[in-house]
């Protein structure tokens, strides 16, 4: 129970340590304004139509007598929504942080030099083309994970009382896992740790990641908010990766430096 405590306490150390640089939380906005309206309008495309593709994928209700095809379709849609946004959700992540891998990783990097006894901060010594193509690669290894679980959620959903209980919670750590495996990604990747290494490591600390991840999760639910939480959700993942890692940081008042005096590297 402690390490939940904990992993929460790195995600509002994350939200705090953003909000006294501003610059860099300015920046760190554009890449979610971006994936949010793209994301927006996929969602809408769901709602308007998921009616019709549901009714075009159960024919065998057509004859049905009324309430029940009624009832059974609408449910069906509920479900393709929720599973949508579930998808969103563990998918918005990922394509922000790829949106935005500079931002981040320029981000990320003055954290760890913030709160490093020593001031210092890992730096890749990859390209950036480099960068963006493990990130993607590894990214769409992970939603292929994601997804897995997502269709397994979703075929649960059909069970009576386990499906509006069990599964809602389950859809919640596991959205939290993953959500916290795509953003400490920015500062294990500069560590040269890879993804089977990041998700065993991850693994190793699960109550820690759950602490951290599915909190954030739930605030994501609601509209906007991922937009305005990302840069401290990477801020806070950094902590993260360094608790994870067993990396010394300095005390708190650290984190009260002023980002004129972190040394940092532009985006590349």
């Amino acid at each position: 129970m402690r390490d939940l405590g904990v992993g929460f306490g790195h995600l509002l150390k994350g939200q705090h340590w953003v909000r006294r640089h501003g610059r860099q939380y300015g920046f760190a906005l554009l890449p979610g304004l971006i994936t949010l309206v793209l994301y927006v309008a996929a969602l809408v495309a769901l709602a308007v139509w998921g009616e019709d593709a549901v009714t075009w994928t159960t024919p065998f209700a057509d004859h049905w007598s009324s309430p029940w095809q009624g009832l059974f379709r609408g449910f069906l849609t509920a479900v393709l929504f929720a599973l949508g946004l579930l998808l969103a959700v563990l998918t918005f992540t990922a394509v922000t942080l790829l949106v935005g891998q500079p931002f981040y990783e320029s981000l990320s990097e003055k954290v760890d030099a913030d709160v490093s006894p020593d001031g210092t901060a890992p730096h890749s010594q990859l390209p950036l083309w480099r960068e963006l193509w493990i990130s993607a690669r590894d990214s769409l290894r992970v939603l292929v994970r994601a997804g897995l679980w997502g269709v397994l959620l979703f075929a649960l959903g059909f069970l009576p009382f386990v499906g509006q209980t069990v599964v809602p919670v389950l859809g919640c750590f596991v959205t939290g896992f993953f959500l916290t495996e795509e953003l400490t990604a920015v500062a294990l990747q500069r560590r040269g740790v890879g993804l089977h290494a990041r998700l065993a490591l991850l693994r190793s600390r699960k109550t820690l990641v759950w602490g951290f991840g599915t909190p954030l999760g739930l605030a994501f639910l609601v509209p906007f908010v991922a937009v305005f939480l990302m840069p401290g959700a990477v801020a806070g993942a950094t902590l993260l990766a360094r608790e994870l890692l067993g990396e010394e940081s300095g005390d708190d008042s650290a984190a009260d430096t002023s980002a004129a005096d972190v040394p940092h590297a532009a985006p590349r």
